[in-house]
């Protein structure tokens, strides 16, 4: 390509002329001489930007001769035009009018590329090999990106590349991606949540902080302040129209959307403001409280209430006092209890008298209330402290407790782990010193069995926090120290066999695809116990006497689909009927287990699990070489000779399609 366009000809288009007199022949006999680098170059910048040509294509061209290099300059249309069409993702960063070395921009972009791929690439053995937490091989990778020194949207942006490629392929790695995508964007947004937490409580805004937190519990969707702002200015233009109908002269109609905020002084005219938008809002949009669904987490995520229009009393409180700010009227959040309110002050100056405001219920539909009245609401008699204003940093932690609270319920199933894990690290961030929720964290990250250094920190701190609590502390602190001696001299397996008398009671066998009753979570089956072998105080924790046979019935050591492993009873199972196979595990690592199976397997050399996974859009394939469970063996009992055989036709990376 290169030697074509710095050696070709310009041709005559009507042949070669040679016996041609007139005058057309001659002009071709002239221009036969000329090369294409000798077009301006603004043809052959267009040239140069067809889309059939590759940053290759182009890197060769440029070595042909000075002219066409000179064409290829670092800050020219030919490497800009080059580096949109392979990232589009990141023009958002370049600002239109301003002159960018997009031959710089490029290999940074191509060089971190590479560097993430190797990361992601290099998970899979990190995580089976070195230890047992994903959240500390997650938190090595973002170190290591952290040391490129490179821009973090070109880290997002290559993540994204991954995650987005062809949907049936390089399955492990779109797993890993998104496992670190999400990691890498909560640190992100913490580091934003601390900045928006320093800003003097004027400049804190309840909307902004919300989004927050809504970022961080959702940190793969697409959630940004100005797209939530733009749905709230298209909300108060809808007021306006309104309020235009009833006072066509009404002040909060010259405000703009985005410009100075009006503050409106006259009474009558913000409960006409009022009453146009609880007329929008509640009977044009249709937002209302979700009663049926109160627990719901979407109740508590700005996006999600403007996408669904109903949530709960502090999540619609945050948007009609954004609303109302904008249009003119300055409300106060009260943190009442079991129903969040806003107050709008009837005196000019503000009040310290709690009858001299208007409480406003935007889960009852903006109902305006007395404070008699608003006892109605939790059934009995309230001292004035609950009827005071608060901060935005009050109501970001009342907003997270109520997240936190639903966690610790697990109604959200099999993402409740993740909840109360996103939820403690936003509650802790806005309130380091909170010695039940930091307590409650070592907890769980001692049951989960992840970050054994990151609990013995928690635990110094809450020693030093509250001494009381050393009975806690001390028994965390030795089991952890036990479970890290464990994990660097692993005892020697316990081999058991389930087909023995002793062993009788114990149902299911390894590699059957189970699902918890109660959690809901999809789980693979690597190993078992007779009985509970776990201590008094996680049976007493874990409530495992509630259970109809206690702990005297048989234990699952299960693989989650969420990366975690747990330990689940007999009765708390069911297994999965007419489930579609996908290889989650193929790998000649050890794994955790005390089973004969499970020992068999291992003596075979290369391993596998077959797991039923979902992955969105994705469907698991099967092929020849993938067999099916059956659900009254295991796959390394009598099939070992056949395992084996099929085992070397079998992809050499992890296959894992699924979700955290």
């Amino acid at each position: 390509m290169a030697a074509w366009i710095a050696g070709e000809r310009l041709s005559s288009p009507t042949g070669t002329g040679a016996g041609s007199g007139n005058e057309t022949g001659g002009a071709s006999r002239d221009h036969r001489g000329e090369k294409l680098t000798d077009l301006p170059t603004e043809l052959l910048e267009h040239i140069l930007c067809l889309p059939v040509l590759e940053h290759v294509d182009i890197c060769n061209v440029s070595c042909c001769c000075l002219r066409l290099r000179d064409v290829c300059h670092g800050r020219g249309k030919v490497w800009g035009h080059q580096y949109k069409l392979r990232w589009p993702r990141l023009q958002r960063f370049y600002p239109q009018n301003e002159s960018c070395d997009w031959l710089r921009e490029y290999k940074m972009r191509h060089r971190v590329g590479i560097q993430i791929r190797r990361t992601v690439e290099s998970i899979s053995k990190r995580f089976f090999m070195e230890v047992p937490c994903i959240g500390q091989v997650l938190g090595d990778s973002f170190a290591e990106i952290e040391s490129l020194g490179m821009p973090e949207h070109f880290c997002e942006d290559e993540l994204l590349f991954i995650l987005h490629a062809e949907k049936r392929k390089s399955l492990t790695l779109k797993y890993y991606a998104k496992k670190i995508l999400y990691f890498l964007r909560q640190q992100n947004i913490l580091r934003a949540l601390k900045s928006f937490l320093e800003q003097p409580p004027e400049r804190q805004s309840a909307l902004a902080g919300s989004v927050l937190v809504d970022q961080y519990c959702n940190p793969l969707a697409d959630i940004t302040l100005d797209g939530i702002s733009a749905q709230l200015d298209d909300i108060a233009e809808k007021v306006k129209k309104t309020l235009r109908v009833k006072n066509p002269s009404h002040p909060s109609l010259r405000v703009a959307p985005g410009g100075e905020h009006l503050v409106l002084e006259d009474f009558e005219l913000q409960r006409q403001l009022f009453c146009a938008l609880n007329a929008v809002l509640y009977d044009q949009l249709q937002y209302k409280g979700d009663q049926l669904d109160y627990y719901n987490p979407l109740n508590s995520y700005i996006h999600q209430v403007l996408l669904r229009r109903k949530g709960i009393p502090i999540s619609l409180s945050v948007l009609y006092m954004t609303l109302a700010q904008r249009l003119g009227v300055k409300l106060e959040p009260v943190n009442f209890p079991s129903h969040f309110l806003l107050r709008w002050c009837q005196k000019e100056g503000g009040s310290d008298d709690v009858y001299d405001y208007v409480y406003i219920d935007a889960f009852g539909k903006g109902k305006q209330m007395t404070a008699k009245e608003c006892e109605y609401l939790i059934g009995h008699q309230a001292s004035a402290d609950y009827y005071g204003g608060i901060g935005t940093t009050d109501v970001l932690l009342r907003m997270v407790g109520n997240l936190l609270n639903i966690g610790k319920r697990g109604e959200s199933k099999e993402k409740s782990y993740q909840l109360l894990r996103d939820t403690l690290d936003l509650f802790l961030t806005i309130n380091p010193d909170n010695v039940p929720y930091l307590l409650l964290q070592a907890r769980l990250y001692f049951h989960l069995g992840i970050w054994p250094e990151k609990v013995l920190d928690i635990l110094q701190h809450i020693q030093a926090l509250d001494p009381s609590q050393h009975g806690a502390v001390g028994y965390l602190v030795q089991h952890t120290l036990e479970h890290i001696q464990h994990k660097k001299h692993p005892a020697a397996p316990e081999v058991k066999r389930r087909g023995t008398a002793e062993h009788g009671d114990v149902r299911y066998s390894v590699g059957l695809v189970m699902k918890h009753k109660r959690s809901g979570y999809n789980c693979v089956i690597y190993g078992w116990d007779p009985k509970c072998t776990m201590s008094q105080e996680w049976i007493t924790t874990m409530r495992v006497h509630q259970l109809p046979d206690g702990a005297e019935q048989p234990f699952y050591n299960v693989l989650v689909q969420d990366g975690t492993c747990r330990y689940a009873a007999q009765g708390c199972g069911e297994q999965q009927q007419g489930a579609r196979p996908g290889i989650i595990w193929w790998s000649n690592l050890p794994i955790p287990t005390h089973n004969a199976e499970c020992q068999a397997g291992r003596q075979m050399g290369p391993i596998f699990i077959i797991f039923r996974m979902t992955w969105p859009g994705i469907e698991p394939t099967t092929s020849q070489s993938q067999r099916t469970w059956s659900p009254t063996r295991s796959p390394w009992r009598s099939d070992t000779r056949r395992w084996a055989a099929t085992s070397a036709t079998l992809p050499t990376r992890t296959t894992w399609p699924t979700t955290s």
